[in-house]
């Protein structure tokens, strides 16, 4: 968590540092309460997860569209030095067509516990290159969040589980 200098921010938003405060609060609150869940069964979680990578390598657009939530948003982020990989894509099709230009990576993927759900550790080389958590929801992907800041990645401690 960082500091935010509200006294900064105020005039950006055309508000008293006390009501910018405020703002801040009320849409943390509004972002925390949208978050989906996950399915509590993290071998479910990983069953969905495994599905999508194999389907992913298969190049199979339509068995994608099958684990992803119509609604699914994909978040990466690249950090300062791979701003090419921070992005937001949102829907099934541009999420499933996202993951098809991604497929060379695909003898790399790791399953991985992330922030207590099911992720991956993408190691070409056996040296990490990004992290990805899935939210599974009622048997779909409703989220999925990447980090590809090789500066963070290298600080994460990671633990990649067997197959």
């Amino acid at each position: 968590m960082f500091a935010v200098p509200f006294d900064e921010i105020a005039p950006m938003v055309e508000r008293s540092p006390a009501a910018a405060r405020q703002l801040a609060s009320r849409a943390r609150r509004r972002v925390q309460a949208e978050a989906p869940a996950p399915d509590p069964d993290l071998s479910r979680q990983r069953e969905v997860v495994d599905a999508f990578f194999a389907a992913a390598r298969d190049g199979d657009f339509e068995r994608l569209l099958s684990v992803l939530d119509p609604d699914v948003i994909l978040r990466s982020d690249g950090g300062v030095r791979r701003p090419g990989a921070t992005f937001v894509v949102q829907g099934a099709e541009a999420v499933a067509g996202r993951a098809l230009t991604y497929v060379r990576l695909s003898p790399f993927v790791q399953p991985a516990l992330v922030n207590g759900v099911a992720g991956v550790v993408v190691a070409p080389r056996g040296r990490p290159f990004s992290v990805m958590a899935f939210t599974v929801t009622r048997g779909k992907i409703v989220a999925i969040d990447g980090l590809a800041d090789p500066t963070r990645v290298r600080q994460l401690d990671l633990t990649v589980l067997d197959d």
